[in-house]
């Protein structure tokens, strides 16, 4: 998946539903870590708020969980959104 600037979904949304295809795909695994908002950076050519915008919005969906100085990690199965359970 890439960013589609023309598309009105949000850019931060986009973003994070890359990641969250990644999950579902199996890719990305509970307590695995997701990428930095550097690597997003890096990858999709967003703005570091963008990708701190995604990042926020797979904690607030319950798909990741953040430790200080440590990263952001998929959460555990039954916090994901009930119809990805």
């Amino acid at each position: 998946m890439t960013i589609d600037r023309f598309d009105p979904m949000p850019i931060y949304r986009q973003l994070a539903e890359i990641v969250i295809a990644r999950i579902r795909a199996g890719e990305l695994g509970p307590r695995d870590l997701i990428p930095s908002e550097s690597q997003m950076v890096k990858d999709h050519g967003v703005a570091r708020d963008t990708a701190r915008q995604a990042v926020a919005y797979l904690r607030e969906q319950g798909w990741a969980f953040t430790l200080p100085q440590r990263g952001t990690y998929v959460s555990a199965r039954e916090n994901w959104p009930s119809e990805d359970r």
